[in-house]
């Protein structure tokens, strides 16, 4: 087993002992999504703690977004809980970029993609591929793409 989803089942315990209902059942998913995702496929695995950040990493997107959904048709109680459960979830991620960390190396990476002779917004992709994996669980998607674009487009 990993020592990430050690560290879980750790904490789900301490929380259940301590009567903490939000943690207890935050870790609860978030355990069973990573057990979803050991048996998908072929055969099952055990997931490393890259693999456990990246499950860890999309439910606590999935809260933000549940959070933001619940605001918007009226239920401050449920996006105010959401919110709370992918807050607990973002202790066990790592530190996410600032914008100005995140600006730094996209800029260091469009000018890489220039030196290769990709140009403009069709550049995209090349300075995507340099920049995906040095924020890798740093930084979501759409920020480094959003990043990407404001820096092709100057």
């Amino acid at each position: 087993m990993t020592t990430l989803k050690a560290k879980l089942q750790e904490d789900l315990t301490t929380a259940i002992r301590e009567r903490n209902e939000l943690h207890s059942s935050t870790l609860r998913l978030t355990l069973a999504a990573i057990t979803k995702e050991e048996v998908a496929g072929k055969e099952a695995r055990v997931l490393s703690d890259e693999e456990v950040l990246k499950v860890i990493a999309k439910e606590a997107k999935k809260r933000r977004e549940a959070a933001e959904a619940f605001a918007q048709g009226g239920r401050a109680d449920q996006s105010a809980r959401e919110t709370a459960e992918g807050e607990f979830l973002d202790t066990y991620l790592p530190k996410q970029l600032t914008d100005d960390e995140l600006g730094a190396i996209v800029a260091q990476a469009v000018d890489e993609a220039r030196a290769a002779g990709a140009e403009g917004p069709r550049a995209m992709g090349a300075v995507m591929k340099i920049v995906s994996p040095k924020v890798a669980g740093l930084a979501e998607g759409g920020r480094v793409a959003a990043a990407v674009k404001k820096h092709l487009s100057q």
